[in-house]
């Protein structure tokens, strides 16, 4: 049965009921009224351009600066989290995690339940900036070096990633809610483990598994079905159930869900989301451990059920990692519908005409024109780019997407003025989309690191005290006192792409088929600020051999071209037959500085899986039924097929 443990041991279990602030506002609800509710409920709430958001908000009004949705999804489950002694963990707290503690007890005041809140802060660094830095902390940019002087008067946020630590020490109030600042999506999973096992905070192998199990459930339903390569085996998509992970006091841990829900808990997708976000594998960074992914194994347990264990730990690095966010210039995006026939060459035209334009105009305005301008076709290659190797066949009509980024706020003045003219003035076909663009705020991501001794993590705890009163029943400092390494630098080297050539197969004589790598691979990708990582995972074991053999990391390069302006890294990860790829400078900047359809890189995988290889017929024989692809585009011919 889906979520019951199959052993006898200690198990505790914890469901994750949010990836980020938007996810779906029913899940919590799910997960505390389901059939089988979890020990714990974490929701994560908090990406970098949600701070400056927050901070922003509380900037205008002081009682503002967390997410109050989790005020708004809590409120109407606080009975029920008392009565099945649940206890829920969201980093929803933002800027102001006290506010967001003291409007949930005002809500249960109201409701006449007896409620205990834990609070974690100390992240925010926006009032510490200056004395930080005269203090030796550079807060270079980690990405690319950039000094922090040029940029310190444009910070709107800086807030330092806490572990699991001081969430550790709250739960020790026995609070039914755990209300955090900045704190990793990976530790307030790891808390809960900590908590209930009483692993000490340099067990590093224990530390390892609670982390992978945060990384696994951090994203919601991209664990049980959501964004898989094979869609088509998901139930109920667009409603799975948020996952739920089964742990045992040694750190083997099962994957699961509520039962009766939507979604597909199984070894493809369970790898899939693995590899996402995932940068080295044998050293990802947290601020409670080093966590060695590439022993780590993913295998079937039953129905929607699945046993992951063989990650490796070891102390983490000396520095915590700062998100700090920066105001960056002015963007505007517009739209225009373009029918066919001739809608690439109509496209081509708009934009090459739009951009005079824009040129003479901001010229007769005497205003320097936008820094950054970009025209794509969506929907035909807008977001995959060159990855997807567009065969070039023209769409019947597609939309034409304008978007320009400048420091100054006029010349995208000039911008929202001009494309409602072309409206009128344009080729045949053209069809509106919307009234005038809106000019838009640019939040730049800015991280850096700041050394631990110089950041202190505090703890609240407050329950209610009658007649509206609140009481403080804790308060306490937490430092992190376990042993620390230096990360070594990972050895790579600058590579240069090749011609775009398929490689070459065995020389064996034995039959070869042409296909897409879908029909031998599925894979996911992600944004790690500009650089995007897709990991490629083989649909057996025969094909991760040929493909580790064949798909290298020059190959790859080769197929995003000028599409990734920095490196490209492999890193395999046999246990999983898994190939993980990092590629520099592919996502225009990342993030809101990004002009491009797709900042995050979200469709860049399944533009990978388009292209075409020549590899051994026989192993599409080595790929059982139920991990063969549905996706037509990803068809190969079977052996069997005379291929």
């Amino acid at each position: 049965m889906t979520g019951a443990p199959v052993t006898n041991e200690d198990v505790v279990r914890v469901g994750n009921a949010g990836g980020y602030w938007g996810d779906d506002p029913t899940a919590l609800a799910k997960q505390v009224l389901g059939p089988e509710p979890p020990d714990f409920v974490t929701i994560d709430f908090l990406a970098e351009i949600t701070m400056s958001i927050l901070q922003k908000q509380k900037n205008r009004d002081p009682r503002a600066g967390y997410a109050r949705d989790f005020v708004t999804q809590l409120t109407p489950l606080l009975a029920a989290i008392r009565e099945r002694r649940i206890t829920v963990i969201a980093n929803a707290g933002g800027v102001h995690p006290e506010g967001c503690a003291r409007a949930l007890l005002t809500e249960a005041e109201a409701a006449g339940v007896p409620l205990t809140v834990a609070i974690v802060y100390g992240d925010d660094l926006m009032e510490r900036l200056d004395g930080l830095v005269a203090g030796g902390a550079p807060f270079a940019n980690m990405e690319t070096g950039e000094p922090f002087g040029p940029v310190r008067e444009r910070v709107l946020s800086a807030n330092a990633y806490f572990g699991a630590e001081p969430v550790v020490r709250a739960l020790a109030y026995q609070p039914d809610v755990v209300v955090t600042g900045r704190v990793t999506d990976t530790g307030i999973t790891l808390a809960a483990l900590r908590h209930h096992f009483g692993w000490s905070a340099d067990d590093w192998d224990r530390i390892a598994a609670g982390i992978v199990a945060g990384h696994l459930i951090e994203c919601g339903v991209q664990a049980t079905g959501g964004n898989f390569t094979d869609w088509q085996r998901v139930s109920g998509l667009g409603a799975e159930g948020f996952p739920v992970v089964e742990v045992t006091a040694n750190g083997r841990f099962r994957l699961t869900k509520q039962p009766g829900t939507g979604g597909l808990v199984s070894p493809p997708v369970v790898t899939e989301q693995l590899l996402y976000e995932m940068g080295d594998p044998a050293s990802y960074l947290c601020p409670d451990a080093t966590v060695d992914f590439s022993g780590v194994r993913v295998e079937a347990d039953g129905p929607d059920r699945v046993l992951v264990h063989g990650a490796r730990g070891a102390p983490p690095p000396p520095d915590l990692k700062v998100s700090a966010s920066v105001a960056g210039g002015f963007a505007i995006r517009g739209s225009l519908v373009v029918g066919g026939p001739d809608t690439r060459t109509k496209a081509k035209a708009l934009g090459a005409a739009f951009r005079r334009r824009l040129e003479a105009d901001c010229a007769a305005a005497g205003v320097a024109p936008p820094e950054e301008l970009r025209v794509d076709l969506a929907g035909a290659d807008a977001a995959q780019r060159v990855f997807a190797d567009a065969a070039g066949s023209d769409p019947s009509e597609g939309l034409v997407r304008f978007a320009a980024w400048s420091p100054r706020r006029e010349p995208l003045l000039v911008f929202r003025k001009l494309l409602p003219t072309f409206i009128l003035s344009g080729p045949a076909g053209l069809a509106v989309t919307g009234g005038a663009p809106r000019v838009s705020e640019v939040v730049g991501y800015w991280p850096a690191l700041v050394p631990r001794e110089a950041v202190t993590a505090r703890v609240l705890a407050l329950k209610q005290a009658g007649g509206g009163a609140v009481q403080a029943i804790g308060e306490e400092e937490v430092r992190f006192a376990g042993p620390t390494r230096r990360p070594e630098p990972v050895a790579t080297v600058r590579r240069r792409p090749p011609s775009d050539t398929a490689p070459a197969a065995a020389s064996d004589g034995a039959p070869t088929v042409e296909a897409p790598l879908g029909a031998i691979a599925h894979a996911r990708s992600g944004d790690k600020g500009d650089t995007v990582n897709i990991g490629v995972v083989a649909r057996s074991d025969a094909c991760y051999r040929w493909l580790e053999a064949h798909l290298s990391a020059e190959r790859v390069a080769g197929w995003a071209g000028r599409a990734a302006r920095g490196r490209t890294i492999r890193y395999p990860l046999p246990r999983v037959r898994a190939l993980n790829f990092l590629l520099e400078g592919a996502l225009g900047g990342g993030g809101t500085r990004s002009l491009l359809l797709d900042p995050q890189g979200k469709t860049l995988a399944q533009g990978m899986l388009r292209r075409r290889l020549r590899f051994p017929a026989s192993l599409l024989a080595t790929i059982p039924e139920d991990r063969r692809p549905l996706t037509p585009a990803f068809a190969a011919p079977r052996p069997d097929e005379g291929a």
